[in-house]
């Protein structure tokens, strides 16, 4: 069939008003679309205006993989569907060949997946539109980093931070110069490797533990790109006092991106709350409500220490979709609601599956 011919600004507005994944279809349809679709004109209107399409992604034995979650009906006995329903595939800068990535771990902002590769590089990758930056450190990469990307509303780039959480050293990459700068900031909390980091509209979100009070004095914080600065955010309220530190985890909502948090209580290890934030946009203050307690042996999070647990709240099906990583034992996906535990995914103790919730974007790198 052959495209339609129509004036480029009337494409644009059309464009950017089709969800993501079914606009890449057409970049085969016609080398002009192709083009027009790879332009940065679209890819802003596009963000602006196009439907959210919110998916899953799966980072299991090092590959990045596609899940069709169909939750409708788990409350009525109708059996849920998890199946992998591509592979996404990232070709190795340093191959001559066609030869893929090993992803060992991937963390989401807006589209773009920052990869840390199995040998320890970083990269910046746009599954939607295939585009990659490949990140070079100022001197080398070190195990003791953590990398995170977020956007900065003031300058509409995108930033990576790095912590150096040994030598307690910050730095930023700024994508619009192609530079690093460093922030002097001292701090009184350290970084445990046993929690995820999470990105809510830009910025980043994480769980640390208090250098005062590192028996129990877990605090969350987040990076704001557009001031370079780090901030505490407040946690929700826990009429324990405390939360147990093996059983806490950070995620979004599939619907709204919106921040969550998963903790079993304290001294009840078979009652596990989730919660969900809100940001008062004039003050811009946290606050948190209870959006599902789950109790009861199967419904237990724990997790052997160091290995990160990661879940997906969904809100219309008040479920949450969970990865348990055990090394005892084969990795489960699974399904738990009040009164409802279903194993839907499993994987060998080989590898540490990681869920994301993925919203694909034309934004450029």
């Amino acid at each position: 069939m052959t495209p339609i011919d129509l004036p480029e600004d009337l494409l644009v507005v059309i464009f950017s008003k089709v969800p993501a994944i079914s606009l890449a279809r057409f970049r085969t349809t016609c080398k002009g679309w192709n083009t027009l679709i790879r332009d940065g004109r679209l890819a802003k209107k596009h963000y602006a205006n196009a439907p959210k399409q919110s998916l899953v992604i799966l980072l299991n034995k090092f590959r990045v993989c596609l899940l069709s979650v169909n939750l409708c009906g788990v409350h009525n006995n109708i059996a849920p569907s998890v199946k992998i329903t591509s592979h996404l595939r990232l070709k190795d800068s340093l191959s001559s060949s066609s030869e893929e990535v090993e992803i060992h771990d991937v963390f989401h902002c807006e589209g773009l997946l920052l990869c840390t590769t199995k040998d320890n590089r970083r990269v910046v990758w746009n599954p939607c539109t295939g585009k990659t930056m490949w990140i070079q450190p100022r001197n080398s990469y070190k195990d003791s980093d953590y990398y995170t990307i977020g956007y900065d509303k003031k300058s509409s780039c995108y930033k990576i931070l790095r912590m150096d959480t040994f030598h307690i050293e910050y730095e930023v990459y700024d994508f619009s110069s192609n530079s690093w700068k460093n922030i002097h900031e001292t701090r009184d909390w350290s970084i445990s490797q046993m929690w995820n980091h999470v990105s809510v509209n830009g910025n980043t979100y994480w769980l640390s533990l208090s250098k005062e009070d590192p028996i129990s004095g877990i605090i969350l914080l987040s990076f704001d790109f557009s001031t370079e600065r780090f901030l505490t955010v407040s946690l929700p309220e826990d009429p324990k006092g405390h939360f147990n530190h093996g059983d806490v985890a950070l995620s979004v909502t599939r619907e709204g991106q919106q921040l969550c948090m998963l903790a079993t209580q304290v001294f009840e290890f078979t009652v596990t709350n989730i919660w969900v934030a809100t940001k008062s946009e004039n003050t811009g203050a946290m606050s948190w409500s209870k959006f599902l307690t789950v109790s009861g042996r199967d419904a237990c999070y724990r997790r052997q220490p160091n290995y990160r647990m990661s879940f997906l709240v969904d809100q219309e099906n008040k479920v949450v979709l969970s990865c348990n990583n055990n090394r005892f034992s084969n990795n489960r996906i699974h399904i738990v609601g009040e009164d409802k535990y279903i194993e839907v995914y499993h994987t060998d103790k080989s590898s540490i599956p990681i869920l994301l919730s993925y919203v694909p974007s034309f934004v450029q790198i």
